[in-house]
């Protein structure tokens, strides 16, 4: 992360092209998470309900505790490493303080309230459905704005050094000049 924090990040394409890579990972399990969440439910509230407290018409049996725990467990530490790798990485976008702040809020809160939503159904009402689909949609948002801004800003930076380089090689060099003849 020194590169970032001195600026050498400009100067420095395989550092870049790692970070890139890094973010087209990350796209590909933003896919995989959507992909997962759609083939179990959908944006109808009856179909998180049907998920979490099962389906006599689906054969589907409520979500145990174990297994939401054990689930729970595993996407608390995964999206804690996944929202604090992107957003700390949006620190170092040339944005404004306040939308780093206010989009970095929002996908740790939505990551927290998205694992909390599915045993609000499943434990407290079956209405918290409703609220499940509001966090996933919005963590999913708030990670793909991550993904694009950080992609985005790395984009522009390497395409300003190139031109930086490009106009520092057409500069005349100043050698010889100011000699006595």
């Amino acid at each position: 992360m020194r590169f970032f924090v001195t600026g050498e990040q400009r100067r420095q394409t395989l550092l870049n092209t790692i970070v890139l890579m890094f973010l087209a990972y990350v796209a590909l399990l933003w896919i995989s998470n959507g992909m997962m969440y759609f083939h179990k439910m959908g944006l109808d509230p009856q179909s998180v309900v049907d998920y979490y407290l099962g389906s006599e018409e689906r054969f589907t049996h409520p979500k145990s505790y174990q297994s939401l725990l054990e689930v729970t467990h595993f996407h608390l530490f995964a999206m804690g490493m996944l929202a604090v790798t992107l957003t700390h990485l949006l620190l170092f976008t040339p944005l404004a303080m306040n939308f780093k702040v206010w989009l970095t809020g929002l996908t740790f809160g939505s990551a927290v309230a998205d694992e909390a939503a599915g045993w609000l159904v499943r434990f407290v009402h079956p209405a918290f459905a409703w609220f499940k689909i509001g966090m996933f949609l919005t963590l999913e948002l708030s990670l793909a704005a991550l993904l694009i801004l950080v992609g985005a800003s790395l984009v522009v930076q390497r395409h300003e050094q190139r031109e930086r380089v490009q106009a520092d090689a057409t500069v005349p060099s100043s050698a010889g000049e100011g000699s006595r003849g």
